[in-house]
């Protein structure tokens, strides 16, 4: 157990400016959506950090200054946008702020998601199914529509979807989340065979248990905790940056012979349909 404290201090402890510059996604341009915080700003941090210009964006704008101040005091390129996913002039904008600011755009990875009500999938509201599906799956389908002409110009590119475990193995209490997410593996297979000619790539990243804000329910008592750490083989919960160390490599050339996969990162979780 030290040993595994040991390992997880030492990517939390690392100042944003120390992490290594390898220039693997030099002149690529990035949009990275719900990124100012958890997995999606440790995703953007880590293909800057690789060379890339980035576009970051929330849906309340003092978080968006907050992210893009903290990249830019590390000499990144980045930039950031107010984003609302389900809203079409929100997407346009976020497209609008890659192609002004940086001239292109060469990858997209889909972060955004929310879950408003939890609890079996069969006794789920229509108002939650319906909230869960337009941003977690619908609102990815779109943006993804969106981009594909400017990834087009650039004669290739790489779309990301950042699914979960939960696709896989469904958690009891989000049931609804957990459906939408296993829509993304589907998503990214049919959307990868449309497009592997056109040397565009769709891949999916299945996170397991992550330590965010977005994940604190599910551990947020002790017993709750415990109960969670027994079902991941290695023993503890990931962090934002092992995530986003997975989601630089797909959209880096050496991936350059993968699409269609969804790649699960989860501590040994269970991951089979």
């Amino acid at each position: 157990m030290n040993m595994l404290r040991t390992v997880v201090n030492k990517f939390i402890r690392r100042p944003l400016s120390s992490m290594a510059y390898n220039g693997k996604l030099k002149g690529k341009v990035a949009i990275v959506t719900a990124s100012t915080d958890g997995i999606g700003f440790a995703i953007a941090e880590r293909l800057a950090a690789d060379g890339a210009s980035v576009v970051v964006s929330s849906r309340k704008e003092n978080n968006v200054t907050s992210a893009v101040e903290k990249l830019r005091s590390c000499g990144y390129s980045v930039s950031g946008v107010v984003c609302h996913v389900s809203k079409a002039s929100d997407r346009e904008r976020l497209i609008k702020e890659a192609q002004d600011k940086f001239g292109g755009i060469d990858v997209l990875v889909s972060n955004a998601a929310v879950n408003p009500g939890v609890g079996p999938v069969l006794e789920s509201t229509e108002e939650v199914w319906d909230k869960i599906f337009e941003v977690n799956v619908k609102a990815a389908y779109l943006l993804s529509k969106e981009v594909l002409p400017h990834l087009r110009k650039r004669h290739g590119g790489s779309i990301v979807y950042i699914a979960s475990i939960a696709g896989f193995d469904p958690l009891g209490l989000l049931g609804v989340y957990s459906v939408s997410k296993t829509a993304l593996l589907g998503l990214t297979k049919a959307a990868a065979k449309d497009l592997a000619r056109e040397n565009i790539r769709v891949n999916c990243v299945a996170p397991g248990i992550v330590i965010t804000k977005f994940s604190s329910a599910l551990h947020e008592t002790e017993e709750a905790k415990e109960a969670l750490l027994r079902s991941i083989p290695m023993g503890r919960m990931a962090i934002p940056k092992e995530i986003a160390g997975v989601v630089s490599f797909l959209v880096s050339d050496d991936a350059s012979y993968i699409t269609g996969e969804t790649i699960v990162a989860s501590g040994g979780m269970t991951s089979r349909l």
